[in-house]
């Protein structure tokens, strides 16, 4: 994973009174010293008792010595806001998870930083593993045989050293593996009675530089040349840009390389912006599923090249049903480096004519200087055009396209990053011009990621002239929004607006479909759904942990006004919630008697 060179963040820290300055006594002052050593700027974490002795060690050992800590409400926001940070600066954050109490409450978070394939380092902690050390009741509770157990299947590697020697090698072993493609969390877990334990001669550190992650492999020669010379003698080319890195250098190559095939390119919404969608060139509106006209973008290519997309073989089959897709298919990837038998993450094994191990960014200059060769001059013509500026639209309310336009108009011309869109976002709403412009979705399509996401990357945004603005649902802040209290203590400046329909809405759309698809009452579809009477006063919320809350708004004028002011408040260094009233949408194909709609991802 490239990072895009963002500054160091600065955020404020919570600064112990007095630093010992003293040798190492305890184990846990050795742990704390492999961690800073593993170059981590920021360990987020929930307390608890199974790491007493190791938190003592971050704050008065360690004492203004990196890593920083940063305070969670709950463990799963500790994660998210790590996924958040890699998402934004391609550097992994550490967290500390309690027990495996903690582990199971950060389970979801881990599996989302697992799909998204981003670097992170989970420390835990357990026991005593000795039992004759163990306090009654309580830490027996706390203790597992097998902790890593409970995240095995989704994360790249766990540890639990039974010396300090060995967990030397633990967690650089752990550090090396979270940063190799495909990138993905690891976890390292410490024993209570090692970290209790006074230690009289201590370990060497060891030396971070001699275990530096190997360098990510590239394809050999041979395939690069019979890639470029598929492309180069393809009548209708197509390229499928899915996870790739935030570098500006790659965004550029990427352009050229359309430009130089006259290729038509895809790409999608749970995935961070890889190339502009306003280009000519490029087939849209993306979306969480392939659009019509992607669909039929794909049904007529000849040959297919994708960058590391998510789900390759269910694209190809969405737009060739029933049999395989005739285009002849090269696929630049790393990502089965990385599967596993538990998650069917991996999606379903596509037909691959020519596949190029490594990662996007390794192989696409190979790739264009290999075409350079074949091809004298681009063969288009189209170039990205200057922006057009959106209207702000008319009228009363806001539904799911006003608001999408409102919010597009009011970031327009403003140095922001769009951190997550919120499910009903339509494709063609947002317009991104630079890989810093969006960040995709969680990886693991749950709920409950977008606060925590969106702290972590308004984190490693700082210093950069970013703001970062957040448009997530009202579920997804009602899950997530005690990770609010983190960005208001520690000064993480971050814009939020709340797509609040007032309902799990996605889910009452599929009872819709459910009900038209068995003849029963569409009119039932809100029952278990509906988040009304009482409705959650969700700015209420936000503002009790330290945030500044607008609206509620319910019209264009009313939210492009809001998010100005927001920007303003954020620019300033403030934590902003705006609550934006959006008007269900119902299909108007989904009546009683009426066929169910078959698109993609309906």
């Amino acid at each position: 994973m490239t990072s895009p060179h963002l500054p160091r963040a600065a955020a404020r820290v919570d600064r112990p009174v007095s630093v010992s300055g003293a040798a190492p006594q305890w184990g846990s002052d050795y742990f704390a010293e492999l961690i800073r050593a593993t170059g981590i700027e920021y360990l987020a974490l929930n307390p608890g008792a199974s790491f007493r002795g190791l938190h003592d060690s971050l704050v008065n050992h360690l004492g203004n010595r990196d890593p920083s800590m940063l305070l969670c409400l709950h463990e799963e926001h500790a994660v998210a806001i790590a996924q958040g940070y890699a998402k934004a600066s391609g550097r992994p954050m550490g967290v500390f998870l309690h027990s495996n109490v903690g582990l199971m409450h950060a389970s979801m978070a881990v599996f989302n930083a697992w799909c998204d394939r981003v670097p992170m380092l989970l420390f835990g902690a357990t026991g005593p593993v000795d039992a004759a050390e163990r306090r009654p009741w309580i830490d027996w509770l706390h203790t597992a045989k097998d902790q890593g157990s409970l995240v095995r299947d989704f994360i790249k590697w766990d540890d639990q050293p039974a010396s300090l020697a060995a967990a030397a090698e633990s967690v650089m072993r752990a550090r090396a593996l979270a940063q190799a493609a495909p990138c993905g969390p690891t976890y390292v877990c410490f024993d209570v009675g090692l970290q209790e334990k006074r230690v009289e001669a201590m370990p060497p550190l060891p030396d971070p530089a001699r275990y530096a992650q190997p360098a990510d492999p590239v394809p050999p020669a041979a395939a690069i040349e019979a890639a470029a010379d598929a492309l180069a003698a393809a009548e209708r080319p197509l390229i499928l840009v899915g996870r790739v890195s935030r570098s500006e250098a790659a965004w550029n190559d990427r352009i050229a390389l359309a430009e130089l095939l006259g290729a038509r390119v895809l790409t999608d919404l749970k995935t961070a912006a890889g190339f502009p969608p306003e280009h000519p060139l490029h087939v849209g509106p993306p979306g969480a599923f392939l659009s019509p006209p992607q669909v039929e973008a794909l049904r007529d290519a000849d040959v297919v090249l994708a960058f590391d997309w998510i789900a390759l073989e269910g694209a190809l089959r969405t737009a060739v049903p029933q049999s395989a897709h005739p285009a002849r298919v090269i696929n630049v990837s790393l990502d089965s480096y990385i599967h596993g038998s538990w998650s069917m993450d991996h999606q379903g094994l596509a037909p691959v004519d020519i596949g190029l191990a490594g990662q996007p960014d390794d192989v696409l200059p190979m790739l264009l200087a290999a075409l350079r060769r074949r091809i004298a001059r681009p063969r288009s013509a189209a170039r990205l055009p200057a922006a057009e500026p959106t209207p702000l639209p008319a009228g009363p309310k806001l539904d799911n396209a006003t608001f999408a336009a409102t919010v597009r108009h009011a970031l327009e011309g403003r140095h922001v990053t769009v951190t997550r869109l919120n499910l009903g976002w339509p494709g063609d709403g947002l317009r991104p011009r630079h890989p810093l412009d969006y960040l995709g979705n969680d990886g693991g399509a749950g709920v409950g990621s977008g606060p925590g996401n969106a702290i972590g990357s308004a984190l490693a945004l700082q210093g950069s002239g970013r703001a970062a603005v957040a448009v997530i649902g009202d579920g997804d802040f009602l899950m997530g929004n005690s990770a609010l209290w983190t960005a208001a203590h520690y000064r993480i400046p971050l814009l939020i607006v709340i797509a609040n329909n007032q309902s799990f809405y996605n889910d009452e759309l599929h009872q819709e479909r459910m009900a038209v698809q068995r003849g029963r009452p569409v009119e039932n579809k809100w029952i278990g759904q509906a988040i009304r009477e009482p409705a959650v006063d969700l700015l209420a919320i936000a503002a009790a942990q330290g945030a500044r809350a607008i609206g509620p708004v319910s019209e264009p004028a009313a939210l492009a006004a809001a998010i100005a002011d927001g920007l303003e408040q954020v620019r300033a260094g403030a934590l902003c919630v705006i609550d934006a009233r959006v008007e269900p949408e119902y299909d108007p194909s989904m009546k009683r008697g009426m066929a169910v709609n078959t698109e993609p991802g309906r």
